[in-house]
């Protein structure tokens, strides 16, 4: 019994293609649409390249441009197939293609629910690539001189100063490194010396941030050196006064503003995939209409259109039995007492005794 079977007229079937003709233009704007998405996702996350591992972050940006490129080419293709459909006889040019062009879509629809989803997985992917690259950003923040290196100070203070955080995970992870280069340390200063022998690596480590980590919306001037120092400051007390500084980490800084934007394109993708889902759902009415038109022979009656010529059940049955048969048209029978084929065909004697020997002219 076919599923979701509809009753179409002459009417009915043209204005179905008209509409179908208008909703395939519509989207391959979907198309671009994602396609701008992806690529937008791209640029965001090359922006802070510097700061992030190198992993499968780009994987999602990736598969949205790739999706919204194919949309573009198959759903061009579809706004031809409708228009022609209005025409039956124009039909019959599209008749052996429709099923297969119904088939495709439907796995491009799918993958445009994949890209949707990965929308939403790619937080862990996202947040363990932020980690390892700003762990070391931040490391290698006194490598001025160093090429390849040189650049960090400064994307690391302008990350900070745009997504007001600091540190990693929070302002105390610039206690645990040295960020001031040795060259403009004073090693004639006793406190310096100190600094540097009371460390096991030999690390110039202070209870200090970057100039860059300063919130300038404190009514206060920044502390940024000797934070956990109260004696170092008048009417201070770090673990009790709000301090002047950024305490959010940018790790966190940064994933929840990736996360935002990828929530708002999961979002546009879904909205996407159900409208071509609809579209695809007309797409095989107008399939099936059409066909029924043709066997009928009555070009201006009635047909019936559906989305399945057999239950869900008897179609699930006839495509995994069609998969499971795939390979055997090309294995050979190996059963008990048979013979290769082929050992029965007469061999044809290529000799040189049937071959008749001719006289070779001697040269004169």
């Amino acid at each position: 019994m076919a599923v979701l079977k509809v009753k179409f007229t002459k009417t009915k079937r043209d204005k179905l293609a008209q509409i179908l003709w208008i909703l395939n233009w519509v989207s391959v704007l979907s198309g671009i649409i994602l396609f701008s998405l992806g690529l937008f996702l791209k640029i965001e996350i090359k922006k802070r390249n510097e700061v992030m591992a190198k992993g499968d972050v780009n994987s999602v940006p990736n598969m949205l441009i790739s999706v919204g490129v194919i949309a573009c080419i198959i759903n061009f293709l579809g706004g031809k197939i409708c228009y022609d459909c209005s025409d039956a006889n124009k039909f019959s040019r599209w008749k052996l293609v429709m099923l297969p062009y119904i088939v495709c879509t439907f796995c491009f629809t799918f993958c445009i629910l994949v890209g949707a989803l990965m929308c939403y997985t790619m937080r862990n992917e996202l947040e363990e690539s932020l980690y390892l690259g700003l762990r070391d950003a931040i490391k290698f923040y006194k490598d001025t001189d160093i090429p390849g290196r040189c650049f960090l100070k400064k994307t690391v203070d302008m990350l900070q100063i745009r997504f007001q955080c600091c540190g990693n995970n929070g302002f105390r992870d610039w206690f645990e490194i040295q960020w001031v280069s040795a060259r403009y340390l004073n090693m004639a200063s006793k406190e310096v010396l100190d600094r540097l022998k009371s460390n096991v690596d030999g690390k110039f480590l202070v209870d200090g941030v970057p100039f860059s980590c300063c919130n300038p919306s404190s009514p206060r001037p920044c502390i940024q050196y000797q934070l956990t120092n109260n004696s170092a400051h008048y009417n201070y007390d770090f673990l009790t006064e709000e301090l002047n500084i950024w305490v959010k980490g940018c790790r966190e800084a940064l994933l929840d503003y990736y996360t935002a934007i990828m929530r708002s394109i999961g979002i546009a993708a879904l909205l996407i995939w159900l409208f071509e889902l609809s579209v695809l759902i007309g797409v095989r009415y107008l399939q099936t209409a059409m066909k029924n038109v043709l066997l009928l022979g009555d070009l201006e009656g009635e047909s019936d259109g559906w989305l399945l010529e057999n239950s869900f059940v008897e179609t699930a049955k006839y495509n995994i039995s069609i998969i499971k048969n795939l390979g055997k048209a090309n294995q050979i029978s190996t059963v008990s007492g048979m013979n290769d084929p082929n050992i029965d065909v007469q061999n044809t004697n290529c000799g040189k005794n049937n071959i008749t020997t001719k006289s070779i002219p001697a040269a004169s």
